[in-house]
């Protein structure tokens, strides 16, 4: 089986086997395997600060979400409804290796959201060789915009829903005789998949720009939408933050600006499709 990968130059096209495809991926997939490492051993440097001030952070009274909030809350004549308090929660491990896990997790984790940047682009640049010149001018500086909607992200789930979802559920209770002692295993299996979905979700202007590109969605179904996609937001919202609108409407507001920004995209490629048809014509 033969397939054909166009030179970086622009050159001719290279015949390539299946075999020969899969060698040069592993080649990239060993470059970012070995930029994780080396970010999961910077983490490990800084193992203290990282497990006290940043695994940790979000159980601490004096974490800056909960300062940042609760002064705007006063601000706008709101008193403490936007103040969040100190999380009254024992952790344990119930496992002999509990701690270990966690431990290699956030190293794993943390190298991975580090290098983030490098593996993206040892992907892009597996990928680059298949695209024609006219797609690569189109997709100039998606690596600084991939990475920079993805640390937006990251950041926003940290310093935003992970607090809401562990403040939360650290007062729920079904029952005043039932008290929340959570395993260190649950709290990191919590709030890291919030993180990193945050940071994946960041991604939607970039992916509605593409599926435009391609002519799947359109700035007109997008406005159609608008009103499901709001729902949906507001639902999400609903489930991860306390509930009472306030915090409901500090979730919702970035999605909803993300959308409205691939909106904006959608009807900028359209702009751009229009004016090629017409110098064509």
């Amino acid at each position: 089986m033969k397939l054909f990968k166009r030179s970086d130059k622009g050159g001719p096209r290279a015949e390539m086997s299946f075999v020969e495809h899969l060698d040069v991926l592993r080649g990239h997939l060993f470059k970012s395997a070995l930029a994780v490492v080396l970010g999961a051993i910077v983490m490990a440097i800084y193992n203290s600060f990282i497990v006290k001030k940043i695994l940790m952070g979000p159980t601490h009274a004096d974490f800056p979400t909960y300062g940042i909030l609760c002064r705007f809350s006063q601000r706008l004549g709101l008193g403490s409804r936007l103040c969040m308090n100190k999380i009254d929660v024992k952790m344990q491990s119930t496992s002999v290796a509990g701690q270990f896990d966690v431990y290699f997790n956030i190293l794993l984790i943390g190298g991975f959201i580090i290098a983030f940047p490098y593996v993206f682009w040892q992907f892009w640049k597996f990928a680059k060789p298949a695209l024609t010149p006219k797609e690569l001018k189109n997709t100039r500086g998606v690596i600084f915009w991939v990475s920079l909607l993805f640390f937006t992200g990251v950041f926003f789930g940290y310093f935003v829903i992970a607090p809401y979802t562990i403040n939360f559920f650290s007062r729920f209770k079904i029952d005043d005789n039932i008290t929340n002692d959570w395993t260190i295993g649950s709290y990191f299996n919590t709030i890291v998949p919030l993180i990193l979905g945050a940071g994946l979700a960041f991604q939607l202007p970039l992916v509605m720009y593409f599926l435009a590109k391609v002519g799947v969605v359109s700035a007109s179904y997008l406005r159609r939408v608008r009103k499901y996609a709001i729902l949906v937001m507001l639902i999400v919202a609903g489930i991860i933050t306390p509930p009472d609108m306030l915090s409901q409407i500090v979730c919702t507001i970035p999605l909803m600006l993300l959308y409205e920004v691939s909106v904006w995209l959608c009807v900028r490629v359209e702009k751009q499709e229009k004016q090629k048809e017409a110098e064509w014509n």
